[in-house]
C-alpha cells in the first residue's frame, strides 16, 4: 500500500505545484471534495509521488484555478464534478454543460444540495412541488 502524504497549501500554489509536477512527468491521480468535520470544502489534488500519493488540499475556498491546461481531461472531468456537486468555480474551466444533473438542478435545487440532503427529503419536496 502507498504511503499518503496530506499538505496544506493556498489557492495560489495549485498551478506552480501542478506546473512542477507535470513537469516531472508525475501523474495527476484524482482531484476529490469533500465538506470536512467543521463543514467546510477540503478540494484535493492527489500527485502519485513514488513512492507515496502526494494529496496537496486547500480549505474553504469555493474559487479555485483550474489545472486542465496543465493535465486536460484528468482534472477538467474532477473539476466539473466537484462544480456541479459542490458549486466550486474553477478559474478558465468551461463549465457550460452539466455532467450528471439536469440542467436544471441547480436552479430547482441549489448548488451541492443533492450531496447534503436525505433522498427521502428530495422525493418529499419533489412531491410537495407536484413534480412526482
Amino acid at each position: 500500500m502507498q504511503e499518503y502524504k496530506r499538505i496544506d497549501i493556498q489557492k495560489d500554489q495549485i498551478v506552480p505545484i501542478a506546473e512542477r509536477m507535470r513537469k516531472n512527468g508525475v501523474y495527476l491521480v484524482m482531484i476529490h471534495g469533500f465538506l470536512n468535520k467543521e463543514g467546510l470544502l477540503d478540494v484535493s489534488w492527489d500527485y502519485a509521488v513514488d513512492p507515496a500519493i502526494e494529496s496537496y488540499h486547500v480549505v474553504g475556498e469555493m474559487e479555485l484555478p483550474s489545472i486542465g491546461e496543465i493535465y486536460d481531461t484528468a482534472a477538467t472531468w474532477p473539476e466539473r464534478e466537484l462544480n456541479e456537486l459542490f458549486g466550486v468555480t474553477f478559474e478558465g474551466l468551461d463549465m457550460s454543460e452539466r455532467l450528471f444533473l439536469p440542467e436544471d438542478m441547480l436552479e430547482t435545487q441549489g448548488r451541492g444540495h443533492i450531496m447534503v440532503t436525505p433522498l427521502s427529503e428530495l422525493v418529499d419536496n419533489m412531491k410537495k412541488e407536484g413534480k412526482e
